[in-house]
């Protein structure tokens, strides 16, 4: 990927990803933090915090899809940003002045979700309109290691600043990123051309659903997105159980358990440079399948972690694997998915996207907080890692997904952009 130039104005769209990226891995786990430190708020209203929040945010964001879809996509990239930095402009106001309570906090969560959703959908079609067909592995591969870099150096940069200058701080840093993205966004010329409604009427109820039946409609994206929804919530729904077992069960220091997951994400920035490569040598249907399964197989060994250094070094191992297989999946994901949906349901398809791994990620973490509460936070980490096994069956297992060329054939015609 390196000397790929893919103009001005994807430059400018992603530095905007990557001050917002940078600013919310910042502020990483910082509305909890807040509930804890600033509110003394129970380990009951935390959970209610961290689920309740999000979930709402996901029921406003269904009406949002086509909102988002039929109009132009830039304007509403920089209203989302716009919004996400009023909303959480409002925290550390609120606790100058001593007004801050778990209600605005449950508030702000919710349309922070939203507007993320409804940024991630706008920002997808904007992206397909913007580059060529051929660059757009590209572009969301530099997407994925911008993601997992600023993962990586944002939470312990964070947990610093909180140190040193109280819990709101980074909300406050995130509410600027947010800010400078809106003005990046807004420096990118030339005008967007206002999309024209395809298909049923922009009004109907039944253009909400417009995304769901485009993504059940394909065996090859239904295949995809159950697989995605299962991947995602297993492995989400394992965080809280692993803080439970690193923290308390086996007393790992706090710098310790902030390393054991910031320093892996370092992995990311390699499969997502790796990912143009490794689909011109091996075809995507291969490396969806490969990559897919990877990312699925080490969950498993979390169960198996006990204290001391061999501890630490096992939970950065298995993360490890876990994350250079997905930030390699990821991109060619996104490209594929982006390649196989119609411009006039981008948008839509893009957050019912989100909106069902947001929703799993909340039902599946509940639930294994359940099953933890009975049996304990390892056998949970168990019977994760044991159903996450089964996800690879659900991936699409045709030699070549519909449209995919020969991976002689692909290298071929990427063989001569590489050397320029």
């Amino acid at each position: 990927m390196r000397g790929r130039r893919l103009g001005r104005s994807f430059g400018l769209l992603w530095t905007a990803y990557a001050v917002s990226a940078y600013g919310s891995g910042l502020g990483f786990g910082a509305l909890p933090l807040i509930a804890v430190l600033a509110l003394d708020a129970g380990p009951g209203e935390v959970s209610v915090l961290s689920a309740v929040g999000p979930a709402v945010g996901v029921l406003i964001a269904v009406p949002l899809a086509p909102w988002v879809e039929f109009r132009r996509k830039r304007p509403v990239m920089i209203a989302m940003d716009l919004t996400r930095c009023a909303v959480m402009a409002t925290i550390p106001l609120a606790y100058l002045l001593g007004w801050l309570g778990l209600v605005q906090l449950l508030v702000v969560s919710a349309v922070v979700a939203a507007a993320k959703i409804a940024f991630s959908a706008a920002g997808g079609a904007y992206l397909k309109a913007l580059v060529r067909p051929d660059d757009l592995l590209v572009a969301n591969a530099r997407f994925e290691s911008t993601n997992w870099s600023s993962i990586a150096v944002g939470p312990p940069l964070g947990g610093v600043a909180i140190g040193l200058f109280g819990p709101v701080v980074t909300v406050a840093a995130d509410a600027l990123s947010h800010l400078f993205s809106a003005l990046a966004l807004h420096a990118i010329r030339g005008r967007e051309e206002a999309p024209r409604p395809a298909g049923r009427s922009t009004g109907r109820a039944g253009a909400l659903l417009d995304g769901w039946r485009h993504i059940l409609g394909r065996p090859d994206l239904r295949a995809l997105y159950l697989n995605n929804m299962l991947v995602s919530g297993l492995i989400m729904a394992t965080e809280p159980l692993l803080a439970v077992l690193l923290l308390r069960r086996l007393a790992f220091p706090p710098w310790q358990y902030a390393l054991a997951f910031a320093a892996p994400c370092l992995g990311g920035l390699v499969g997502s440079r790796l990912a143009r490569r490794v689909v011109a040598r091996h075809g995507r249907h291969r490396v969806l399948r490969t990559a897919g399964a990877l990312r699925a197989v080490w969950l498993i060994g979390l169960a198996f972690v006990g204290p001391g250094v061999v501890g630490l070094v096992t939970v950065m191992a298995v993360e490890l694997a876990i994350i250079v297989n997905m930030s390699l999946y990821t991109p060619v994901l996104a490209t594929y998915r982006l390649e196989h949906t119609p411009e006039h349901l981008v948008a839509r398809t893009l957050s019912a996207w989100s909106i069902g791994q947001q929703a799993s990620i909340a039902v599946l973490t509940a639930l294994a907080g359940l099953l933890a509460e009975v049996t304990g936070p390892r056998t949970a980490l168990t019977v994760a890692g044991l159903l996450i096994l089964t996800t690879p069956l659900l991936l699409p297992r045709r030699d070549r997904m519909p449209g995919e060329e020969p991976p002689a054939q692909a290298r071929e015609r990427l063989r001569g952009p590489c050397r320029r």
